[in-house]
């Protein structure tokens, strides 16, 4: 049963890298988002991706934030300007719904087409 288990575990590892790396979510992004002190935020995101390596850059007013990432399954985890990352889920429709500031903060980024 171990076995069979294991054996389990390791083909959902596989699948979850395959889909990241299958999964392209480059683009150009809308974003919206609360501040750990609950002020609100919008501007724009780009993400440049290489497989499952994922560049960053927020724009949010006359502020620019740059960060490198690493999209797993539909979870991107995003390491930037701060101490606690940035992560996002994809969700079915591309929109990207992530948190950060360990939770704190909140932030949708919807694709632009």
């Amino acid at each position: 049963m171990k076995a069979f288990t294991a054996g389990l575990f390791a083909s959902a590892l596989m699948v979850g890298q395959a889909m990241a790396q299958d999964m392209d979510i480059a683009g150009d992004y809308r974003v919206e988002g609360r501040n750990p002190n609950g002020s609100t935020y919008s501007g724009a995101l780009v993400l440049t991706q290489s497989g499952p390596t994922v560049q960053v850059c927020w724009t949010v007013g006359n502020d620019t934030f740059n960060g490198s990432g690493t999209l797993e399954g539909r979870v991107l985890t995003v390491i930037w300007q701060a101490s606690d990352p940035v992560i996002y889920v994809v969700m079915d429709d591309g929109e990207l719904h992530g948190t950060w500031a360990d939770g704190a903060a909140l932030e949708k980024a919807v694709p632009v087409n």
